[in-house]
């Protein structure tokens, strides 16, 4: 198992690189960009992994957030797969946005046709890290995960199953609770099927209800988000981690909407969030 550069690119002194690979998990060839700074010239660099949300590819990111400039400040190298499984061509795959392609919902799915390959949080918890950590110099104990809307939740999800796995977690408006919302439920009942208790070990806020995650949660989420009430419900993981006494950081961003726009305004904030408790 080997990463295949695609291409290279100059950025803040350090490399934007992006890579295709077979995956073991997911059954077919995986993209993924990989952002090294400078500092790793020196040694082994605390990594972070951001997971996009609906219709994303790595591109998204990758182009639009600005996120370099900061990993390259703070020393830490940045790891953004694809969202999904891609040319597949299982029935039904590509018939609307937020199912299927571009709509993997960092879950294992265990209901046919989607079991076989649908399997995002086993690719991005297992698989891409022993790559990552094959090909790049990481330190693999000082690892953190963010990530927007369906990617936030599933940042979030990865991080409060995992806290032995990740260190540090931060969100832009991501779906809280996937169990409770339109999105949630149609992705959750596609690719795991009717059984409702199967859903709750992907609903974040329940997660974070059991408690047992230590270092503080950051979270930004506009106020002028068109999603906002209908399916990401931020008061919902609020009142979650004040129950656990999880340390979260919700901040209401006001006029800001759902875009990449709003992402970039923030991105410094999250990846100094990330670099402080990586590197402490």
């Amino acid at each position: 198992m080997s990463l295949d550069r695609i291409s290279a690119h100059a950025c803040f002194g350090g490399t934007q690189g992006i890579y295709r690979h077979r995956s073991t998990s997911i059954g077919t060839d995986m993209e993924v960009a990989v952002y090294v700074p400078p500092q790793a010239a020196d040694g082994p660099l605390p990594v972070l992994t951001y997971l996009s949300g609906l219709t994303c590819t790595w591109e998204n990111f990758t182009v639009k957030a600005g996120a370099q400039r900061y990993a390259a400040e703070h020393g830490v190298i940045i790891v953004a797969p694809d969202t999904s499984p891609r040319g597949l061509n299982i029935p039904g795959e590509n018939d609307s946005y937020d199912f299927g392609t571009g709509a993997g919902f960092y879950v294992d799915a265990t209901q046919d046709p989607w079991k076989t390959n649908y399997r995002m949080y086993s690719y991005v918890r297992d698989e891409l890290p022993a790559l990552i950590a094959s090909e790049f110099k990481i330190d693999a104990q000082r690892q953190g995960i963010f990530g927007h809307s369906m990617g936030g939740h599933g940042a979030l999800v990865m991080a409060l199953r995992n806290p032995d796995r990740y260190r540090s977690v931060s969100a832009f408006s991501p779906i809280v609770a996937a169990s409770r919302v339109p999105w949630g439920e149609k992705a959750l009942g596609g690719y795991l099927g009717q059984d409702k208790e199967a859903w709750k070990h992907y609903d974040a806020s329940l997660l974070a209800e059991k408690g047992g995650w230590k270092s503080p949660i950051l979270v930004d989420q506009g106020t002028s988000d068109q999603f906002l009430e209908k399916e990401l419900k931020p008061e919902i993981l609020e009142e979650a981690c004040q129950k656990s006494g999880t340390p979260l950081t919700l901040r209401r961003q006001p006029g800001y909407d759902h875009s990449y726009y709003f992402i970039a305004t923030f991105m410094g904030d999250h990846i100094a969030h990330h670099a402080k408790i990586l590197k402490a």
